[in-house]
């Protein structure tokens, strides 16, 4: 549960000085039913980690307020390069896609303020959530003690080289779009684990793909398309034309 000064109610002041109050819990339990069910995420497990974790923690105090609306969050500093905490519906397909078990190792791969951990938390036996910018990865530390989550590490580094250091793993999950799956991570999935991400250029017209290891190889496969932010450091090299 988080602590003391996170209330469950909200107040911030309307365009006209008008005091209004967000209950976060009803509005936690409105995202479930109205933007994850709607979207054919079933598995009760994976609903009750959305219906557990509180999005506002996660969301810069601006933002809170809105922390429930069916869109991505921005939350890197201004001047920096984008980066979000992906909208509750697309996020939880991809979780359901994982299909994760209470003994799997996972890797989430842009964790950004931690709210993706989080969730992750609630569902596998341990978490290695990797951010590249410092700034997010100590904000995710924070958060995550905020709610007294114990079975996730916040690690810094290049989102491209995973963090080999904790592989193999059961699952990796990439927060966001991305062009191609860097060796590296492929070197750091465990004998029947599954990566899991949106492929596509700018996350426009883009699938997501489990790709799962079996017998030494991998091999990958579509399972619905998707919409999502780009996730930087995965972009295709660009190649001399002439």
């Amino acid at each position: 549960m988080p602590n003391a000064r996170y209330w469950n109610v909200y107040c911030h002041n309307d365009d006209k000085g008008s005091l209004i109050m967000v209950d976060f819990a009803k509005a936690r339990t409105t995202m479930v039913d109205c933007q994850i069910r709607t979207v054919d995420v079933t598995e009760y497990d994976v609903l009750d980690a959305f219906a557990a974790v509180p999005r506002e923690i996660f969301a810069p105090d601006h933002l809170k307020p809105l922390a429930y609306i069916d869109e991505d969050l921005l939350v890197s500093a201004p001047g920096s390069a984008p980066r979000y905490v992906m909208e509750p519906g697309p996020l939880a397909k991809l979780v359901q896609l994982a299909a994760i078990l209470p003994t799997d190792r996972v890797l989430d791969v842009g964790t950004t303020t931690g709210y993706s951990a989080a969730i992750l938390s609630h569902l596998a036996a341990s978490v290695v959530a990797l951010e590249s910018d410092e700034a997010l990865a100590a904000t995710a530390r924070d958060n995550l003690a905020t709610l007294g989550i114990s079975n996730v590490e916040v690690v810094v580094g290049p989102l491209q080289d995973g963090h080999a250091a904790k592989a193999p793993y059961d699952v990796i999950l990439l927060e966001g779009a991305v062009e191609l799956i860097p060796p590296a991570l492929v070197d750091q999935l465990g004998e029947g684990g599954r990566i899991i991400a949106v492929v596509g250029a700018n996350g426009l017209a883009a699938k997501a793909m489990i790709y799962t290891r079996s017998g030494g190889s991998v091999s990958g496969r579509p399972a619905f398309n998707t919409s999502v932010r780009t996730l930087p450091g995965f972009a295709k090299p660009k190649s001399f034309v002439f």
